[in-house]
């Protein structure tokens, strides 16, 4: 596998690729790529960290594993590429955020200008096989991950930590909720996003928080892209 982690994040990513569970885990998923279709492309694995440095990380926001279809997963968290359809749990993402702050649907899934702001687009696991959700759970990207979350738990500055769904929300035994918020909702998708997603408002309540902490606000608004 390409460990192509940016420098930026090295001083606990490094660390971490040098264990042998990451050794480990790093041969399997060669092996997962010789034998299986895997997401997202080598290149992409590591590109929230790569879109959002630590020491500008203000949000993060959990996602599980990739996207398993056919070009969708790129290394951030619900986002797609632009020319790819809106999933459905990114779909009702941009219907809250109508809801929440008024902007219209964007015509593309592209969640970079949110990264770019300092929204650390995490997924817990970052690989997968195609069309095989989960399937790459339980091999050692949770303990990769983990140790990304407490890294910026570490940090002095308040952080916003965004919860969505039970496995992101068991997450937030990693966070200081003293000194960092955490947002809990249930997860965006199709099957529990109208039993505490829809009506969260988890867009002005990041805002709220990043303005208590003397942080600039996330502008969320998604750019149209001609497609």
């Amino acid at each position: 596998m390409l460990v192509d982690v940016p420098e930026n994040w090295l001083h606990v990513a490094g660390a971490e690729i040098e264990e042998p569970y990451f050794q480990s885990l790093s041969r399997w998923i060669d092996d997962e790529r010789g034998r299986y279709v895997v997401y997202p492309p080598e290149a992409d694995v590591f590109n929230a960290l790569k879109f959002t440095p630590y020491n500008e990380t203000r949000v993060v926001l959990l996602g599980q594993d990739p996207y398993h279809e056919p070009g969708q997963a790129h290394g951030l968290c619900f986002s797609v590429p632009p020319s790819v359809r809106l999933p459905p749990s990114l779909r009702n993402i941009f219907v809250e955020l109508r809801n929440d702050l008024g902007y219209p649907m964007p015509n593309n899934g592209y969640l970079v200008p949110w990264a770019r702001q300092g929204v650390l687009l995490l997924n817990t696991v970052l690989t997968v096989r195609a069309h095989a959700p989960n399937s790459h759970h339980g091999r050692g990207w949770e303990r990769f991950t983990d140790a990304i979350i407490r890294t910026v738990n570490a940090k002095e500055n308040p952080v916003v930590f965004v919860l969505w769904g039970a496995a992101a929300q068991r997450k937030g035994s990693l966070v200081n909720a003293t000194r960092h918020s955490i947002i809990r909702a249930a997860h965006p998708s199709p099957l529990s996003a109208r039993n505490g997603f829809f009506g969260s408002h988890p867009f002005s309540a990041i805002n709220t928080a990043l303005r208590a902490a003397g942080s600039p606000e996330i502008d969320w608004r998604i750019p149209d892209k001609l497609l």
